[in-house]
């Protein structure tokens, strides 16, 4: 009995490889979504994410185009130097706004917005005035998070990236130290994330409550310390925004208060100088 020769398959049967474009991994629409992305694309929003928030963030608009980017330039569907039409005539944009308390961060490509993000105010004054001495520490600002409401919410994995940040600031080290306060909220959100009951779970006031006894070393909340933790908050965050009353917030909310101290303290210094001048 003879058999039929194998049949090759027809090119339509496989679909040919598409690049990864913008309406793949952004909620944008028109020509934008149909682009694909390319390296100088995610090469621009990048420089404009350093300028405007010092760094590339975790998961942010330039991190997901520049691995868009790798995958399209690897498959070669892009060439390493390529730019998207929009890119290229239209730009690529960061802005700021104030709404309340808080700073809206927007990152746009042309005019349509990637990624609009919100996190707690922390005002900019003077970084040469010295933190009074009864200043808000770090330990005190994640205690104070254990008595919000979002302390009894259960602790996940942007609470413990967020306390990670605050150990580290108060540490001076650029490591979690083992067992301690960072490694046991890290430790308790991976728990978490395998317990389905939430009154089985770990609340981020379980974890944060004597804080100052739990961290290796201790120190005052500064403006920069602060936006260390929302950046580590935030890039843990699916929505982009902190928990209110959360690590963040409580650290936005003790820089704020440290900062009113010091230009207090600061000119009470001030003043009696003038005084002691005067007389004599």
């Amino acid at each position: 009995m003879s058999q039929e020769p194998p049949q090759r398959p027809r090119a339509d049967q496989f679909p040919e490889q598409q690049p990864i474009k913008y309406g793949d991994v952004f909620n944008v629409t028109g020509e934008l979504a149909s682009q694909p992305i390319k390296p100088r694309d995610a090469a621009l929003m990048q420089a404009k994410e350093n300028q405007a928030l010092g760094q590339t963030q975790k998961g942010s608009p330039a991190a997901v185009m520049q691995s868009a980017a790798a995958v399209n330039t690897a498959t070669g569907l892009v060439h390493r130097d390529d730019i998207s039409d929009i890119a290229r005539n239209q730009g690529v944009s960061i802005s700021e706004s104030k709404v309340g308390g808080n700073r809206v961060i927007t990152e746009s490509i042309g005019s349509q917005v990637v990624e609009e993000f919100v996190e707690p105010d922390v005002p900019m004054n003077d970084p040469g005035l010295v933190l009074d001495k009864n200043a808000i520490t770090i330990g005190e600002a994640l205690e104070a998070s254990a008595l919000t409401r979002a302390g009894d919410k259960p602790l996940d994995h942007s609470d413990a990236a967020a306390i990670q940040a605050a150990e580290m600031r108060a540490t001076g080290k650029n490591q979690t130290e083992p067992g301690g306060l960072g490694a046991i909220a890290q430790s308790a959100a991976t728990r978490n994330s395998r317990t389905m009951p939430d009154l089985q779970k770990t609340t981020l006031a379980d974890v944060v409550s004597g804080a100052r006894e739990k961290l290796g070393a201790d120190k005052a909340v500064t403006r920069e310390d602060a936006e260390g933790v929302i950046g580590a908050e935030l890039r843990n965050k699916a929505d982009m925004r902190t928990t209110p009353g959360g690590v963040a917030g409580s650290m936005a909310a003790a820089a704020t208060l440290n900062q009113k101290t010091s230009i207090m303290v600061s000119k009470q210094i001030n003043e009696d100088r003038v005084l002691k001048t005067e007389c004599l």
